[in-house]
């Protein structure tokens, strides 16, 4: 059994199913948040920071393959579809698409938490991710938290998609074109400016003299790399 922090969010729109879902996964000690489209999907995935999602595709606000996308250009929570969608063709876009796991309605419900238990399994086990601190900035790329001088920092998906990418290879140069196809996709390739105005953003976040900053430089016409000694 998982901790009971373990916390999932169902993203569909028949309360039924929600419903169903929720007795389910508390009986299994699971925190459980619903939203019944995507946005608000979305919005509970930011605000939870959840272990594992359950998504639906036939939301009524978006398709839930762009309910994934978005997830994915700044989340690598697990994902598991569910969904009446059965043709192959929509099981292959939503694992290509970084989808986990694919189920379809209608469904065992101890088959999909014998899933849960799989995925989670994999994402909840021991990780050595770094915790980069140097006494003013800690950065904690396991838990997805940052704190500057004991106080926590407020980063919005984005934000802390592009420290989380210059983090995980401290010190390191990062291209502006792989920070831009790994977080807001091919097709905004050469969309820089997406890029600098969260830089800027992120630098003003951390304390960073925007003229001379301590922790995230730019390599002039190459991209950008994080600093810290620890």
């Amino acid at each position: 059994m998982f901790p009971l922090a373990s916390k999932i969010v169902v993203i569909d729109d028949e309360v039924q199913i929600r419903r169903m879902l929720r007795i389910a996964l508390a009986s299994e000690g699971y925190e459980v948040t619903e939203a019944e489209d995507g946005s608000r999907g979305i919005a509970a995935v930011v605000r939870q920071q959840p272990d594992l999602v359950i998504l639906d595709l036939g939301l009524p606000d978006r398709d839930g393959h762009s309910v994934l996308d978005e997830l994915r250009s700044w989340s690598t929570v697990p994902v598991i579809v569910l969904s009446v969608r059965n043709q192959d063709k929509e099981k292959v876009a939503a694992l290509d698409a970084g989808a986990q796991d694919y189920v379809t309605k209608p469904f065992s419900v101890q088959e999909l938490l014998a899933r849960v238990r799989a995925n989670l399994r994999d994402h909840l086990k021991p990780d050595t991710t770094p915790v980069l601190d140097d006494g003013a900035l800690c950065v904690d790329l396991r838990k997805r938290q940052v704190w500057l001088n004991q106080q926590p920092v407020d980063l919005t998906p984005k934000e802390y998609a592009v420290l989380s990418k210059l983090a995980h290879a401290p010190n390191c140069v990062i291209t502006q074109t792989q920070l831009l196809n790994e977080i807001w996709g091919p097709v905004h390739q050469e969309d820089t400016h997406y890029l600098r105005i969260v830089i800027s953003h992120l630098r003003q976040k951390l304390g960073d003299d925007p003229g001379n900053p301590r922790y995230v430089r730019t390599e002039s016409g190459v991209g950008y790399r994080f600093c810290m000694d620890v």
